[in-house]
Order: C-alpha cells, then structure tokens, then sequence
C-alpha cells in the first residue's frame, strides 16, 4: 500500500490562501487538528516565506508551501495601456495615479526554490502552471514531493509527464485565482467530483480535490469520486485565525453580495470573487496579462481595503462562501472531518 500523500491524521488540507488570508497561526491550527496546511508563498518574499517556515518547523507541525509558477506572458501593450486609463478615475478617488507601462516579475521565484531546496519541506505545490522539470528533479532530490494544480485532465497528463508525484485537482467553483495554465482559455463549469473522475482516468496520480467545498458531505462525495485528500480555502476565511481583512470578511459575512463570479478584472487572470461593482464595471475588459493587471490594480485595491470599500476591493470567495463558519479553525476542521456533528 502507497504513503498518503500528505502526512496528516485527517484527509483535509487548507488550501494556501496569498495576500493575507493563510497566516502562520492558521496553518498551525489547521495542523493541530489533523489537517494539512499549505502556507501561500504567492507574493511573500522569500525572507517573509523563510520566517513563516521556521515558525512551522519550530512548532514540529506538518505543512506545505505554495508557489506561483512564473509564466512567459505577452501582454498586449494597447490593451493593457486602454485598461489603465479605463481605471483610472476609480484610482483619482484614492489619490493616485494608474502606470499605463506594464510591470511584470517571476514572484522571486528562483530565490524561493532555492529556499525550498535548502530547507526543505515535506510538500510543494505549484500554481499556475508548471517549471523546469530541473526545478521538479531539485525539489525532488531535496526529499520533498511535489504536487501541480491542475484544472483540466489534459494539465494533469502534461504534470504527470513532468515528474510530478500528485495532482491538486480545481473544479471551477473554488475561489480566488483558477490554476488554469492558460489565463485566455475560457473556464467552464465543472464540478470538482466530476473533474476528479476525469482527470483519474486521464493521469494515474494522487489526488487532493478543491472547489466548491461547502460542508462535510461535500467533503465526503470527493473523496467518493476518487480524491486522496480535499482542499479548503473559503471556509476558512472567517476562521478566527485567518488573515482575512475587516473588509473582506464584512463582505462575506453582511448581506450586501449574493453571488460570486470569476473575473480577471483584478489581477489579468481569471479568479472567483463575491460579485462587486469593480467586477461588473470591469470585467469585460480587463487583459489577460498577469501579474501585469496585478500590479497595476494592487494599490488602489490596497485603498479600498483600508477605506472599508467592498465595492472595489477583490473579494475573493468559492460558491460555498456563504457556509463558511465564524470559529477557531480547528472546529472547522473538526466539523469538515465529521468529528463534530455540527456548527453554530
């Protein structure tokens, strides 16, 4: 019989969670309680990455790293010079000025493997695509598995032929950013269970099930379809130790937004979000160029944060946003698991 993939009591993971949500002190919950949490390497740089790994190690707790594969991208100067200036009047309510020449950077990458490689952890996943299959050969030869997020059966059979050990599974309902290889393709619905029954047939790898995770039987109809383990990100947002924003979680939690919607609105690449009005006034238009969208939006979403203004802020939240409890996130975990029969 095969090793599970993740060394943990319990087959739930908690999802890495970048720019805020996924802290130190929720990873460590998470694993406290039997789950296995990934810490979000997006955007963090690889000092912030660094002291978040030797909290996890000094604690003696299980956990993983998520990193953003950089991409090639071309982006469109034309379109993306249009976009700014469409934004622009939203920024003029903060004060600042939109840059209309594209930024763009690979997330540190090269340093953050080389961290991972010298201070290894039990499990790498990867968002976004997938690296040099020398940089998998790396990971690999430093004792670490390595796991692809993959949104399609035909990404699973291109990460299987890398060298990769499993396969993070994203049906179309989750939240925040699509794993998708390719931020033009259109992302049709799918659910996850379905996606996972698909992509078994396609790559004969492990695999951890995320979207659309909004109670414990969905936990266990995932697992029915084939996966190892399941992802959770979203109900975990209102987890008392999530890094979650007073905005974002007021969003989630008011009854101001009744639906999510994948956009690129916000940062050039698709993502699922609480449907606000900087979506809806700039989804049709919005580039596929990330993270030149990204960096372009970050500040003025960085305002709208501090101003408490959700309609402009990105609210990133799966389609089960609204089942996502408010309590220490060992009872969610516990509740997930079906070791408490319910939630208050």
């Amino acid at each position: 019989m095969t090793a599970p993939m993740l060394p943990s009591r319990l087959p739930i993971a908690a999802a890495p969670m970048a720019g805020g949500p996924t802290t130190t002190a929720l990873a460590a919950a998470v694993a406290e309680a039997g789950g296995f949490p990934f810490l979000a390497g997006g955007y963090k740089t690889p000092e912030a990455l660094s002291a978040e790994i030797s909290v996890m190690r000094a604690a003696g707790l299980p956990f993983g790293v998520n990193l953003f594969v950089p991409a090639p991208e071309t982006v469109d100067a034309a379109a993306f010079r249009a976009y700014a200036r469409q934004l622009q009047p939203e920024a003029e309510r903060y004060g600042l000025t939109l840059s209309e020449q594209p930024m763009n950077d690979d997330d540190s990458w090269g340093q953050k493997l080389a961290l991972l490689i010298q201070d290894p952890v039990d499990v790498v996943s990867l968002t976004f695509g997938l690296p040099e299959p020398s940089d998998i050969v790396a990971l690999h030869a430093s004792g670490t598995k390595v796991l692809a997020s993959v949104t399609t059966p035909a990404e699973a059979r291109q990460a299987q032929a890398a060298g990769v050990d499993g396969l993070v599974v994203q049906g179309s309902q989750a939240g925040g950013h699509s794993a998708t290889f390719d931020p033009n393709r259109r992302i049709d619905p799918v659910s996850t269970a379905d996606l996972v029954k698909a992509v078994r047939a396609a790559a004969g790898l492990p695999i951890i099930a995320a979207g659309g995770v909004d109670s414990p039987a969905a936990v266990q109809a995932l697992l029915a379809a084939g996966a190892e383990a399941v992802a959770v990100g979203t109900l975990l947002l209102l987890a008392d130790e999530a890094g979650t924003s007073p905005t974002h979680r007021a969003a989630l939690t008011g009854g101001k937004f009744s639906e999510t919607v994948l956009t690129r609105a916000f940062t050039g690449r698709p993502a699922r979000a609480l449907r606000n009005g900087f979506a809806v006034r700039h989804g049709a238009h919005a580039p596929a160029a990330y993270p030149a969208v990204h960096h372009l939006t970050r500040e003025l979403r960085q305002a709208a944060g501090k101003a408490g203004d959700a309609d402009t802020l990105h609210l990133w939240a799966g389609t089960g946003w609204r089942n996502a409890p408010r309590l220490p996130a060992a009872e969610i975990i516990e509740w997930l698991s079906g070791t408490e029969n319910a939630v208050q």
